[in-house]
């Protein structure tokens, strides 16, 4: 638990609640939690469900770690502690998008279940959806993009999800997307199919 350090502040509830701003955008508010190995395919299918939403006239907004790393975490690196708060701030963030009535889709490596599940803790129930974007080590190693696994081999980048540090695959997940075998059309067709399903797309 982060320890509260502003003294003399107080809660300030809202003129205008959730259910109303969810009403107005014509769907409900939740945090789509892409996971899993760097390069298993996060970014890409979140922003193919971002744009998917998008055409049905959906609110969202997409938080990515690179992006997010040069503003909001660019004082943070990739210790345990570093990596947990930039994890907490996100999910700070992510919770205020979905209260708002909006779909915040971000795309972490976030490899501690610690840390994903204390963001799970701070949103109501059914809010979270945890998306384990399953791809093997092999898999991921032979896309690469960024030559980051390479260099993780050759010891040039420490604490490299994977290789020498760990990933801790979700326990219960709300989705589970096989990166392995699946285009990215399918697997984003699936989490969207998936929040239809939950009644998610409807205020």
């Amino acid at each position: 638990m982060t320890e509260q350090k502003a003294t003399n502040i107080k809660w300030h509830a809202h003129a205008v609640t959730q259910e109303e701003r969810c009403k107005l955008n014509g769907h409900k508010g939740a945090v789509l939690w892409f996971t899993g190995l760097s390069a298993c395919g996060k970014s890409t299918i979140a922003n193919a469900v971002d744009r998917k939403l998008y055409q049905l006239g959906k609110h969202t907004f997409l938080l990515d770690g690179d992006n997010v790393r040069m503003g909001l975490s660019k004082n943070l690196g990739f210790s345990p502690e570093d990596r947990a708060e930039n994890i907490r701030r996100i999910g700070e963030v992510a919770k205020l998008f979905a209260s708002a009535g909006n779909f915040a889709l971000t795309a972490f490596i976030s490899p501690y279940r610690a840390d994903r599940d204390s963001v799970r803790e701070i949103l109501p129930a059914g809010e979270f959806i945890e998306i384990y974007v399953n791809a093997s080590l092999e898999t991921c190693e032979k896309r690469d993009p960024k030559g980051l696994y390479k260099k993780a081999r050759a010891g040039e980048i420490q604490n490299f999800t994977g290789i020498s540090d760990p990933y801790e695959e979700p326990s219960k997940p709300e989705l589970v997307l096989d990166s392995n075998t699946k285009s990215i059309e399918e697997l984003a067709d699936e989490v969207v199919a998936y929040l239809e399903q939950r009644g998610l797309l409807s205020a």
